[in-house]
């Protein structure tokens, strides 16, 4: 059986699974969470070695950043999904007197999970956890980079679920866009833009709902009320995270040029506090996840002025922690989003200054500001249009999982997290209660002498 008959296959069995009606029944689906947070826990180590061998992520990191976020969710889930698929009482209208109004969380039904590399664990299974909570069934197609986590997901899922309810199906481009080919009841996809836009182009044919958590050049700005130690501290950490391969992480700074040259020195420091003198002997730095993205971020390196690292060494993919110095709106590393441990620097003098870059690119998913400054920071929020972001930290923005998360214009479309997952893949119908001790006759023809009545009335509540 070739692959591509095994992917219909595969979303049939979803179909008709689906329709059995298995997946709306709630002990089922808390049951099928607990199978995975107990296969999960089993695996932990197995998860540490994954995250490592495919990104160089120390236990700490591959810890905070992707398995305690999951093992999080799924206590959460286990605890609150009954609750959250409970009918929500609205208030009625006057006009359907009497009348109760109620809105029942129901399961889109079939669904496409498409996840990235960067955070190959967390990014696949927190919106599985969602999809499964709200009553889907799942395919989910992780990244053909991160190949060790990918193979671990698999294993995990198939203990985890029966084939028909979450499955993975592993590939490359090919098998992705085959996938999405196929008609779905909610696509959710997390990658670059132009990916994006491309699996938005195939769901519109089958006019399939999506959420695309996309990136974009998120701007960090420094005022000259800033406290800059604690500034390059939290940069430091936030941008160089992963490698800097986080799609949440600064891009590129703006800093007030009355504090630059004394910021610079701080973020010097905070790399060597961070990394030590030489952060390729440091079991903390993660490396480039891939040749081709290594290639990609060396060439940008290329006719920079290089104010600390821009050491690379293609054999482990590893490129230090760098800062350029001024580069030009037409470089390389200022044309497209970085997603990678370069992070330039260039200064500004004025809100117009501010303006002029960050407006020159698209809305970006997440953007920051290091300011004391009260009336800039609200100048700030009320003047730049971005997915979420920070004052005064960065990346934190997602540690709240009672903030939805998402992007806004190229950066995406929709939001999850927490509880805003299980709503991201429920459909909330509305459904109207009427009483029928009672017929009041306003609304019924003849309507000659009503139209006072009703005025009135509506007047009145």
């Amino acid at each position: 059986m070739t692959e591509m008959n095994q992917i219909h296959n595969y979303h049939q069995a979803h179909k008709e699974f689906f329709n059995s009606q298995q997946t709306k029944d709630v002990l089922y689906r808390i049951t099928a969470l607990q199978k995975l947070k107990a296969v999960i826990e089993n695996k932990e180590q197995e998860i540490y070695d994954a995250l490592a061998n495919d990104l160089g992520k120390s236990e700490f990191e591959a810890f905070i950043t992707e398995y305690q976020v999951i093992t999080g969710e799924l206590d959460k889930y286990i605890k609150k999904t009954k609750k959250w698929s409970s009918p929500r009482k609205v208030r009625p209208s006057l006009l359907n007197f009497p009348s109760k109004a109620r809105q029942y969380p129901e399961p889109y039904g079939n669904t496409l999970i498409i996840s990235p590399w960067n955070y190959p664990f967390q990014l696949a299974l927190a919106p599985l956890i969602g999809a499964v909570a709200a009553g889907n069934t799942v395919i989910l197609k992780p990244s053909e980079f991160s190949t060790a986590t990918s193979q671990l997901l698999q294993d995990i899922i198939d203990e985890a679920f029966i084939p028909q309810h979450v499955k993975v199906i592993q590939g490359d481009a090919a098998i992705a866009k085959e996938l999405t080919s196929l008609k779905w009841d909610y696509i959710f996809f997390t990658g670059s833009p132009p990916v994006g836009k491309a699996i938005y182009q195939a769901a519109a044919k089958n006019l399939t709902p999506v959420t695309l958590e996309l990136g974009g050049k998120n701007p960090c700005v420094v005022h000259e009320s800033a406290q800059l130690k604690i500034a390059a501290r939290r940069i430091v950490w936030g941008k160089f995270l992963n490698a800097g391969q986080t799609c949440i992480a600064p891009d590129y700074l703006l800093v007030h040029e009355s504090v630059k040259l004394e910021f610079i020195k701080h973020v010097k420091t905070e790399i060597i506090n961070f990394f030590g003198e030489n952060p390729m002997e440091s079991p903390d730095f993660p490396r480039i996840i891939r040749d081709q993205h290594f290639e990609k971020l060396v060439d940008m390196l290329k006719d920079q002025h290089i104010l600390t690292g821009g050491t690379h060494v293609i054999n482990s993919l590893y490129i230090a922690p760098t800062l350029l110095d001024e580069p030009s709106r037409e470089s390389t590393v200022m044309q497209q989003e970085i997603f990678g441990p370069i992070l330039p620097i260039i200064s500004y003098k004025t809100k117009g200054d501010l303006i002029e870059w960050i407006d020159s690119y698209e809305k970006s998913l997440g953007a920051y500001l290091f300011s004391n400054n009260t009336n800039f920071e609200q100048w700030f929020i009320g003047r730049f249009s971005y997915g979420g972001g920070v004052i005064n930290d960065s990346i934190v923005q997602f540690v709240n999982e009672r903030l939805p998360f998402g992007g806004v214009g190229n950066s995406g479309i929709g939001n999850y997290h927490g509880k805003k997952t299980f709503e991201t893949f429920s459909h909330l119908k509305s459904v109207v209660h009427r009483g029928t001790w009672i017929d009041i006759p306003v609304k019924y023809a003849p309507y000659d002498g009503k139209l006072n009545i009703i005025k009135k009335a509506l007047r009145w509540f």
